[in-house]
């Protein structure tokens, strides 16, 4: 089985340090670019759909969140306050109370709506140390949060394109069959106290799961992106799409004599966009080179022959020979789509 806390170090996708503290992974070179090619693609998925990007602090007032409920009712999962010249802050639990004051930051017009707010921002739990493990449950986490202000009856249509983002996204990593959960009230747990607000957000959503064909669970008391890479890392084995993988193209000189060549093929690669490495001859055969670089989507061998052509030999992680592609082209491949 492909455990992510194995795969990850393994693949330097992630570590740990005990001076950092637990739960609090860092994200090591190959990681660092998995986790940029995930957040670019997000980003311009949600641009494209009418997202207005934002970015807030990471701490606030602590009467923000007695304002919001989140004190109320998860003060327990949040960090203690730090007292800084008389006031209290705490690291944030949630984007929400954020994304609230950015939208009464001044008076909206009708004609704005539906204003969509999207931000990749940290948010911080305060986790019991025995529950922590690898990159599923941590004390820092990066989360893709979007909000949507419209009027009541908007609400149905925007939760069906939200849910229609979802799925395109899910395409685009690879992950098959998902499956989703309703979240529900449930008795003795904690929860705005508003049931008609409820029942009618709940409606909703089920609405709007019902009309996109998709299977789920409803859940009752269950209402309340590093997993995401976690996830991602035992579906694809390290073997990640082109696009996400952290090394895209590996140029592979045959020997020392072609070095020269292979060393002009890497900096067209990197100029076009591509995110690529050498692997010199060294004294290890190519056969041997290749298998040390068997994840990395594209391998550009370099011989006499590619040389005198300028380009290189393609070969794909799964044993094909693409032939002379020039690496302009791998670099659109390697691309997500819209």
């Amino acid at each position: 089985m492909n455990d992510h806390r194995r795969l990850g170090r393994e693949l330097g996708i992630f570590d740990t340090d005990p001076l950092i503290g637990a739960g609090l992974p860092y994200w090591l070179p190959a990681g660092a670019a998995v986790r940029k090619a995930i957040e670019d693609y997000v980003h311009e998925l949600e641009r494209r759909n009418g997202y207005q990007h934002v970015n807030s602090p990471v701490l606030g007032k602590r009467e923000l969140y007695e304002r919001s409920g989140h004190w109320a009712h998860y003060a327990e999962d949040m960090f203690p306050p730090m007292n800084v010249g008389g006031e209290d802050f705490v690291l944030r639990p949630s984007l929400c109370p954020h994304h609230a004051l950015i939208y009464r930051s001044r008076q909206r017009s009708h004609r704005e709506l539906p204003l969509r707010l999207a931000e990749l921002g940290g948010q911080y739990r305060s986790e019991l140390s025995g529950v922590l493990g690898g990159l599923i449950r941590v004390r820092a986490m990066q989360l893709n949060d979007g909000h949507v202000f419209c009027p009541p009856e908007q609400a149905a249509a925007e939760v069906s394109a939200a849910l229609g983002l979802i799925e395109a996204a899910h395409g685009q990593l690879g992950i098959r069959a998902a499956r989703y959960r309703l979240s529900l009230r449930g008795d003795g747990v904690k929860f705005v106290d508003d049931p008609a607000m409820w029942a009618r957000s709940e409606a909703v959503l089920r609405e709007a799961l019902k009309e996109r064909g998709l299977a789920y669970d409803e859940e009752h008391g269950e209402g309340a992106i590093e997993r995401l890479v976690a996830h991602l890392v035992e579906v694809h084995g390290g073997a990640f799409p082109a696009w996400m993988a952290p090394v895209q193209a590996v140029v592979l000189p045959l020997s020392d004599a072609e070095l020269p060549a292979a060393e002009d093929v890497l900096r067209r690669c990197v100029a076009a966009g591509l995110r690529a490495e050498l692997a010199p001859a060294d004294r290890s055969s190519l056969g041997a080179r290749i298998r040390a670089h068997r994840l990395v989507p594209y391998q550009l061998v370099v011989g006499p022959r590619e040389v005198v052509s300028g380009q290189a030999s393609v070969r794909l992680r799964d044993g094909g020979q693409a032939g002379e592609v020039p690496v302009e082209r791998l670099a659109a491949d390697s691309r997500p789509l819209f």
